[in-house]
């Protein structure tokens, strides 16, 4: 199997990588915005003649407000990415418990990473490992110091060295279209989005037990008042699950091509495509990481773990899956 086009993807990846970084800031100020506009819009209702509600939108009161709210929101959003961007290193690390390890310590696999990448003639990256009797490997990191190429204890010992070096030069082949700085980035935004909704679930669940229940009963002003911050907190919790789904849909964008082209990669880099395919179909009878409880770290891996999304959340997490069908994989490698 020959792999081609890889500047073409390249360059399609830094593509996507700017418009997300432009995409995401535009899906949280639109929804700021809608945010405002429905709270106007159920705020400004007044009774007429018939006795019948009327409802209407101040856009200027809504602008107005939004454009005193966007600097904070631009600068918030803007500080929080760049800490997660230049920490992604450690937040992958945290997330999956891997560690680095060193030449000494593991020379099979220090070699073959070595080699592989004399071969492609790119510098070399971390390697860690995660200390897991299950079958998974992933890229990571956003530029040449943060690199990573990580391996779990199981996929070390359950793989011949052939499936090893295809497995790793499917990784390294991520690193070199620049798929890992893009998942990173998608990753980012994503759990931004996840964490406001987060915010507004957990005041919305102290508003209704703690703040509802101070109140007196028959206390018709602040009954009314309690409605109305619920009311309030519904339409935010509405806004964030729309803007996650944008954010979601925006992540699906992210082509499964990316994994046929390392497949090749990997292929070429090893120069044997039966020991890729072999390496798949070992790791996907077992290629769950039980102590990884994050789906959007899990994105990174290999081959996709599947128990963090089981029954029907498990098909809705298969249309916004980043991994193409794992015997599909098998099949295309097994042609050549």
């Amino acid at each position: 199997m020959r792999y081609v086009g890889m500047h073409t993807q390249i360059r399609r990846n830094n593509m996507l990588t700017t418009i997300l970084l432009l995409m995401f800031p535009v899906i949280i100020l639109g929804m700021v915005w809608v945010f405002l506009a429905l709270v106007n819009y159920f705020g400004n209702g007044y009774y007429d003649q018939y006795g019948n509600i009327v409802r209407h939108l101040d856009a200027a009161t809504v602008n107005y407000y939004f454009m005193g709210a966007l600097p904070w929101v631009v600068v918030g959003v803007g500080v929080w990415f760049a800490i997660a961007y230049f920490s992604n290193t450690a937040m992958v690390r945290a997330a999956t418990g891997a560690r680095p390890i060193t030449r000494k310590e593991n020379p099979r696999i220090y070699n073959i990473v070595e080699n592989l990448c004399m071969t492609c003639n790119m510098d070399m990256p971390k390697v860690n490992i995660i200390d897991d009797p299950q079958l998974n490997a992933f890229a990571s990191g956003i530029d040449k110091k943060s690199y990573t190429v990580t391996l779990t204890t199981g996929i070390i010992n359950h793989l011949n060295d052939d499936e090893l070096a295809g497995v790793i030069g499917h990784e390294l082949t991520h690193i070199r279209n620049h798929d890992t700085r893009l998942l990173i980035t998608s990753i980012i935004f994503v759990g931004i989005v996840s964490t406001i909704m987060s915010i507004v679930v957990q005041m919305m669940y102290n508003a209704f037990w703690f703040g509802g229940m101070s109140r007196r009963s028959n206390d018709e002003d602040n009954r009314g008042n309690g409605i109305s911050m619920l009311v309030v907190f519904l339409i935010g919790l509405l806004c964030c699950a729309v803007a996650y789904l944008f954010t979601l849909l925006t992540r699906f964008a992210i082509s499964r091509k990316r994994e046929y082209m390392a497949d090749a990669g990997g292929a070429e880099l090893c120069g044997n495509p039966l020991a890729l395919a072999s390496a798949l179909r070992k790791i996907s009878g077992d290629p769950g990481l039980e102590n990884v409880k994050r789906d959007d770290i899990a994105q990174l891996f290999i081959i996709h773990p599947q128990h963090f999304a089981p029954g029907l959340t498990s098909f809705f997490s298969s249309l916004f899956s980043t991994h193409p069908d794992t015997r599909k994989r098998i099949e295309i490698l097994e042609q050549f």
